[in-house]
């Protein structure tokens, strides 16, 4: 029996699996440590919201979903984790009551100094693998990604 070759592009050195393979160990990474860290809770994807927020507290459903890049459905699926885990809470924004504003919790602002620290410790492993001029590139490359 003969075997049928693929095409060079559908491959496991094709990008798109490279890129969702690397993006999954990384999450991993991410999840295993924060739970080291006592917040078991935390998921990766819990970064769409929390991040925006760290920045900048407060910001509308929409806000959030902007900074995000996902739909305003996706994010409130989000939200709705991350304020089942106690990170956030929602509440009617007083300028308009058709809108929700989201906001950290106690726990959820404490939090951030454990996703700086961890989300630090993750990036200097992984330029001290990669070295540090191809960390660049990739951060540069990622960002292109991103912006297709």
């Amino acid at each position: 029996m003969s075997r049928t070759s693929s095409p060079a592009s559908l491959t496991t050195d094709n990008v798109g699996f490279l890129l969702a393979r690397a993006s999954q160990r990384f999450n991993e990474r991410l999840v295993e440590r924060f739970a080291q860290a006592g917040y078991p809770e935390v998921r990766a994807s819990y970064g769409s919201v929390l991040v925006p927020l760290f920045e900048r507290d407060g910001l509308r459903l929409g806000q959030l979903a902007a900074r995000a890049k996902l739909s305003k459905q996706a994010m409130t699926g989000l939200v709705a984790a991350c304020e089942r885990d106690g990170l956030v809470t929602r509440a009617r924004d007083e300028a308009d009551a058709r809108a929700f504003v989201v906001s950290l919790t106690d726990r959820g602002r404490a939090f951030a100094n454990v996703a700086e620290r961890v989300t630090r410790d993750l990036d200097a492993e992984l330029a001290a693998v990669i070295g540090t001029r191809t960390h660049h590139a990739l951060v540069k490359a990622l960002k292109g990604v991103i912006d297709l």
